[in-house]
């Protein structure tokens, strides 16, 4: 075991490797998912802005259509992009709660 400084940088403790990986790993997952979500909202303001402009043209009023599901389908990129974050950060939450295991020794959880 080596020593690791994780959150304090002037308190170091002995922790084991593979829980800082585990941690780190953890970590980069949390901020893909951070990034995927702003990939779907900057997709999603480009269909907005497009489907703006076509509906703007006067000169093609047969665009309208294509204007009306860019902007139907820049809604449903932020639906999806706001659950699909929703649902791994819930399932990334209950991967770093303690498991009941470690709790053994907690006084609630004692029998008596």
């Amino acid at each position: 075991m080596r020593r690791v400084k994780l959150s304090n940088p002037f308190k170091s403790r002995i922790i084991d490797e593979k829980l800082v990986r585990e941690h780190l790993a953890l970590e980069r997952t949390k901020l893909a998912n951070e990034r995927t979500l702003l990939s779907y909202i900057r997709a999603s303001l480009y269909l907005l802005i497009g489907g703006l402009a076509l509906l703007q043209v006067k000169e093609y009023p047969n665009l309208h259509w294509i204007g009306y599901a860019a902007l139907f389908i820049c809604i449903l990129f932020v639906f999806i992009g706001i659950s699909r974050y929703i649902v791994l950060d819930r399932k990334l939450n209950k991967l770093l709660e303690p498991d009941e295991e470690d709790e053994g020794d907690h006084p609630s959880k004692m029998k008596l």
